[in-house]
């Protein structure tokens, strides 16, 4: 059929046609979003689970919807390496900035501004990545002690008492949470805590990897109470049909149900890889309904064009030894697996290839979902695994 007019769309945080399965967690944050506004009791959200799960989509979902709503929206997303004061400025900025719409500045936002000042003053002394020029004058003593955590504390709330001038809220998008260092996690996680103790009209909408949830509890104790902790998984039947079927029927286009049943079982209902899927599916037909002998082509060229990219990006940033330890967990078929018997697969004791399981987690590559216990957060990576090195030695 007309490659043009395919209606599916793989990429990272791309949207797609139809955000199937997602309906009751937008409308929930939305609800928040509008309480905190309006200064009632909301907690902020985080959203956790693997890769190509939808979680850049539905942070960009909420975020999109929040605007249109009024929200002033800080979108961030945490490279490895990066500061979070050299993040976070740039954008505060400009929602500060947008937060005047024209108008002569209030005192509220001027007040804001001038902290942000401050706090970029101090914060370039500390963290040498910040390059930002403000336009108003520093204030000593207002949130320029150096310290993080304080000085992130009282820029939020002068932000915060700035929206209350305005009649918003503020919104912190933070995509990738998982790769702030934790000491500035913990500085994070402390101002937000005080932003709502104060109930000022700032929050959080964040999303990572599914080790989050045990990094904030690390970095703070309280973190359990602060946010709605949300695991974002793979599509049930239903949602994953709707995912596959709604943007071919909007062309007229429809799916043998062979087809559909194939499609649903290679990809496990995760979104990402129903998209490609239903991409090459498109490709590969010649006419509606699609076929199961199209969705089984879409099967080979979906896996060789994920091998040579989604896949293969990920495992060219490992080193020999642990490549070596992620295919030992292919090996041992389905995960999650015991950390004692990936070390046993490489005649190693636990604590000698511990380094690598750690280096690992930090690159993202997998995670622990309980005690001793490790999995890929790439889901079908340990297909792949297989394929590039078919022989485990």
């Amino acid at each position: 059929m007309d490659q043009r007019t395919n209606p599916y769309s793989p990429g990272a945080g791309t949207p797609p046609p139809e955000l199937a399965g997602r309906a009751e967690l937008v409308e929930r944050a939305a609800i928040a979003l509008d309480r905190i506004r309006a200064r009632r009791s909301a907690r902020s959200f985080i959203f956790y689970g693997l890769r190509g799960v939808g979680k850049t989509v539905l942070l960009n979902k909420i975020r999109q919807d929040a605007e249109v709503r009024g929200a002033a929206c800080v979108w961030v997303e945490a490279p490895e390496e990066r500061s979070l004061p050299a993040l976070l400025l740039p954008p505060l900025r400009a929602a500060l900035i947008k937060l005047s719409a024209g108008e002569a500045i209030q005192a509220g936002l001027e007040k804001a501004l001038i902290a942000l000042s401050s706090f970029t003053n101090a914060m370039k002394v500390k963290y040498q990545d910040i390059e930002l020029g403000m336009d108003y004058k520093p204030q000593k003593g207002l949130a320029d002690s150096g310290d993080l955590e304080n000085d992130l504390s009282e820029l939020l709330g002068k932000i915060g008492e700035a929206a209350v001038e305005r009649g918003t809220v503020v919104v912190l998008f933070i995509d990738e949470l998982q790769y702030v260092a934790e000491g500035q996690l913990a500085a994070l996680i402390t101002a937000l805590h005080r932003i709502s103790q104060n109930q000022l009209p700032v929050t959080m909408v964040a999303a990572g990897l599914p080790q989050l949830v045990g990094q904030t509890g690390k970095a703070k104790s309280y973190a359990e109470r602060l946010f709605e902790f949300i695991r974002i998984d793979s599509l049930d039947a239903k949602a994953a049909k709707d995912a596959v079927c709604v943007p071919a029927e909007k062309a007229g286009v429809k799916f043998d149900e062979p087809a559909l049943h194939e499609i649903l079982e290679q990809t496990k209902g995760y979104p990402y890889f129903l998209q490609e899927w239903g991409k090459h599916s498109w490709n590969i037909a010649s006419a509606s309904p699609i076929s199961l002998n199209d969705a089984k082509q879409a099967t080979v060229t979906a896996l060789a064009e994920l091998d040579s990219s989604f896949f293969r990006v990920r495992f060219d940033r490992l080193t020999p030894a642990e490549k070596r330890y992620v295919r030992a967990m292919a090996e041992l078929g389905r995960g999650p697996h015991r950390s004692g018997d990936i070390a046993g697969l490489l005649n190693r004791d636990v604590s000698a290839v511990a380094p690598l399981r750690g280096t690992l987690i930090s690159k993202g590559m997998i995670y622990s979902p309980a005690f001793g216990d490790t999995e890929f957060t790439v889901p079908l990576f340990a297909g792949f695994l297989k394929r590039i090195m078919p022989k485990f030695e």
